[in-house]
């Protein structure tokens, strides 16, 4: 039963998707920097949220999308 309980929080989260705004969005962009290179992005998403990203630099030199967190726009009052 424990062994049950350990597994059912073991579930692995899809990987984030790009959204209108990020980087990626509906194409595919070939970094400067070496791999394992990481690239922050932050823009302003739907109905005024902040969305944060983070890209890994592959070998190939694609950005992969790696993390994404939507919060409040903290840069207005």
């Amino acid at each position: 039963m424990l062994v049950a309980l350990v597994l059912a929080g073991c579930t692995s989260a899809p990987p984030p998707e790009p959204i209108q705004g990020s980087i990626t969005y509906g194409r595919v962009v070939h970094s400067p920097y070496p791999p394992g290179t990481v690239v922050k992005n932050t823009f302003l998403g739907k109905w005024g949220y902040r969305v944060f990203e983070k890209y890994v630099v592959q070998p190939d030199g694609t950005l992969k999308l790696t993390y994404q967190e939507t919060a409040p726009d903290f840069l207005t009052d």
